[in-house]
Order: C-alpha cells, then sequence, then structure tokens
C-alpha cells in the first residue's frame, strides 16, 4: 500500500519500520466484514469525510471506520503484544497507565500480570467482551492487572489519590486520571470509539458525555476534560506506529483522530 501526502501516516510507517509485527500477530483474527481495499493514498482513505463538519462529519467517518475486521477476544492477547511493543525491547509492552516495560510473556490474570485493559469501560453499554467493541484494538491497551481493577468502570476526569504501580495516575470513587503521557491517547481512543459505534453491528450507540458515574449507560465521560487531553497530548510516534499496525495487520481500519487531530473540534 502506498500512503503520501499526509505527514503524520509517512511519520507512521516510518515508526513502524523499526518495529517487527510477531510471526503469530494475525492469530484469533475473524474477518467477520470485508476489509476496505488499500488506498493509493491517506487521502483516498478519508475521501468521503474531506470538506465535512460537525454531525455531517462524524457520520462520513463513522461510514468510513466500520468497514473493518475483527480479532477473537482470545486473538487480543497477540494482537497487544504487537501493537504496543516496546520500542526498545522487542520482548516486552508498554503498559498504558503504569508506563512499565513487561515482557509479552507475562500476560494472564496474577497480581503482576498484564491483562486487557477496555479503556472505553466493557460495561459503559453492557457489551462485555463481544466480537466487536469488546474486541476493538482501538481502545483495548495491556495493562497491570491490579491496576486494570483499580480503574474498573470509572469514567475519566482530573483527581483523586495516587495509584499504586501507576506513578503520575490519580484516582477517585468515581473517576481516574491517566499519566500525562498517555492523557492524549486515552481520549482519542474514546472519541473513535463514539465514532465508531453508532447503534449498529448490533451493539449499543455509543456516546461521550461530560458526567461521571455513567454506570452501564452507554457513554463515558468527562467530554470536555478529554478534549483538553486530547489538546495537551497530541498523537506521538507509538500511537501513530499503533495505528498504522491496526490498519495494516488486524482491523484494516484507522483512529481519524490520530491522523486528523483538528477533527475533534469540528465534531465535538
Amino acid at each position: 500500500m502506498r500512503i503520501s501526502r499526509l505527514t503524520p501516516w509517512g511519520a507512521a510507517l516510518a515508526a513502524a519500520a523499526l518495529f517487527a509485527v510477531p510471526a503469530a500477530a494475525s492469530a484469533g483474527q475473524q474477518r467477520t466484514t470485508e476489509p476496505r481495499p488499500a488506498a493509493a493514498s491517506a487521502d483516498d482513505y478519508y475521501a468521503a469525510a474531506q470538506g465535512k463538519t460537525g454531525a455531517a462529519l462524524k457520520a462520513a467517518l463513522h461510514g468510513i471506520v466500520r468497514n473493518q475486521s475483527k480479532v477473537t477476544y482470545d486473538g487480543v492477547w497477540n494482537a497487544l503484544k504487537a501493537t504496543d511493543q516496546d520500542p526498545a525491547n522487542p520482548n516486552n509492552v508498554i503498559l498504558l497507565y503504569s508506563g512499565r516495560s513487561q515482557s509479552k510473556s507475562t500476560n494472564g490474570g496474577g497480581a503482576n500480570d498484564w491483562n486487557r485493559e477496555h479503556v472505553w469501560a466493557k460495561s459503559h453499554g453492557d457489551f462485555g467482551t463481544a466480537t466487536g467493541p469488546g474486541t476493538d484494538l482501538h481502545h483495548l491497551r495491556p495493562e497491570d492487572v491490579t491496576v486494570n481493577s483499580t480503574r474498573g468502570n470509572k469514567d475519566f476526569d482530573r483527581g483523586g489519590s495516587p495509584v499504586g504501580e501507576a506513578p503520575g495516575s490519580l484516582t477517585d470513587a468515581d473517576s481516574f486520571e491517566p499519566r500525562d503521557a498517555v492523557k492524549g491517547d486515552v481520549a482519542r481512543m474514546l472519541l473513535y470509539m463514539a465514532v465508531r459505534y453508532e447503534g449498529g453491528d448490533g451493539f449499543a450507540d455509543l456516546e461521550l458525555n461530560d458526567r461521571v458515574g455513567n454506570g452501564s449507560a452507554p457513554a463515558h465521560g468527562r467530554i470536555s476534560v478529554l478534549k483538553q487531553w486530547h489538546q495537551a497530548d497530541p498523537p506521538d510516534a507509538f500511537e501513530r506506529r499503533r495505528n498504522q499496525v491496526i490498519f495494516d495487520v488486524y482491523q484494516h481500519n484507522r483512529n481519524p483522530f490520530i491522523d486528523h487531530p483538528e477533527w475533534v473540534a469540528s465534531i465535538w
């Protein structure tokens, strides 16, 4: 696939060349829809969204990113070993909130293992681990088992007490604040989910709001804080490379807010 005329995509491809994707990368991949044919350029991929704003832009992006292959929940294990590989150590993954580099082989359920964190809490819309939103790699990340439990299904907001094993993260009774280096990553993952899942596919219409304590409602907050995090922490090489691996190897769709950060303000 040739990518041209869009700087972030070119940077992503250059960064991707620095990492090896494991041979087992495609294990657990389930083609439940036909992937979009490889575009001749980034402009082609987003052609239907060009020139649109607001609700029309959101609808156009949904039409683009909903065309994807899907991964089974078991397949997520191997996928995360590729998408979140430590750039300094190909045997490790980087844990999202903890920032810790940890052996890929230590995934599981033990206290110091890493497991599959649903950044859009799976109870917010009650989709669980169903193939679809429950296995969408654009919001699944490796995280320490204990930290994952601490985050639970809390909405995202500022403040609270320090989180053990996740330096820089804070939590209170109804919210979680990630470390500064991934605040924008968290925001863009939730923004993607709100565009990708619009009530089709047999799943709930996921939307962002400005509340905490959303519980099992198909909503996540706080959007005002997430927008500020998106601005303060723009996409970096790790995030762009991750987006590219998901597109090339697994789902064949992209997170548009990594490629076009300016679209966030246009929609929200």
